[in-house]
């Protein structure tokens, strides 16, 4: 398993999902610096439920995008990979309209585990919509 390739641009970490659930979604991957990922998505009727409110699945997934990407962003020299073994949100409200902007940052970046918290927010108001704390278990070859 060779060691997954960290983009270099905004253009190339918003390539790199554009066909995957990132992409589908419709995030936009602002920032990726190793302290913070920023992103953002706009509330449309897809990633909304039936009911017209944003969907908690759109909003979870835009979190541990943010969290994923900042795992990849961080991952020590000689790891593989990462994969998400832990996601915990807690939702305070929501927004019918425009954007929603996550910003994940480390909690602890190890050698066998990363912890990341987002934050998801409504773009217009600025008021909370959700917080996450994703754990990321790096994977390394076996030999």
């Amino acid at each position: 398993m060779a060691r997954l390739t960290i983009p270099q641009t905004f253009a190339e970490w918003n390539e790199r999902g554009r066909e995957y659930l990132p992409g589908h979604l419709g995030i936009e991957i602002l920032a990726v610096e190793p302290d913070e990922v920023r992103a953002r998505m706009h509330v449309e009727r897809s990633v909304c439920a039936w009911n017209g409110y944003l969907h908690a699945g759109a909003v979870v997934s835009l979190a541990d995008s943010c969290c994923g990407y900042a795992t990849l962003r961080n991952l020590p020299e000689d790891a593989q990979g990462f994969t998400t073994i832990e996601l915990k949100s807690n939702f305070l409200g929501t927004t019918l309209d425009g954007d929603v902007l996550c910003v994940a940052k480390p909690a602890h970046r190890g050698r066998t585990t990363q912890v990341w918290d987002a934050e998801v927010r409504a773009e217009r108001s600025g008021k909370t919509i959700a917080h996450f704390r994703c754990t990321q278990m790096i994977l390394r070859k076996k030999d």
